[in-house]
């Protein structure tokens, strides 16, 4: 579910939508979600200052706390 909101929010930010990859794992009992979009779209998903990412990490954290789970969101660059 959560996976499904980043990528959602994820591509309707980006020039190339399909190249955007989400992936989710489990690490040290939290669930890590990482996003992998194309370097050039790398300034879109962080936005001025990070508050773009701030607010795709701020959503998931609010959706999260439903299952009262800790959730980390990375943002990779796909090199």
């Amino acid at each position: 579910m959560l996976k499904d909101l980043v990528e959602v929010i994820a591509k309707s930010l980006v020039d190339s939508p399909d190249e955007v990859t989400v992936t989710e794992s489990e690490s040290e009992g939290a669930t890590v979600i990482s996003l992998r979009v194309a370097k050039s779209d790398m300034g879109k998903i962080i936005g001025k200052q990070g508050r773009i990412a701030q607010s795709i990490r701020t959503l998931v954290k609010a959706a999260a706390t439903r299952s009262d789970k800790k959730v980390i969101v990375d943002i990779l660059s796909d090199d």
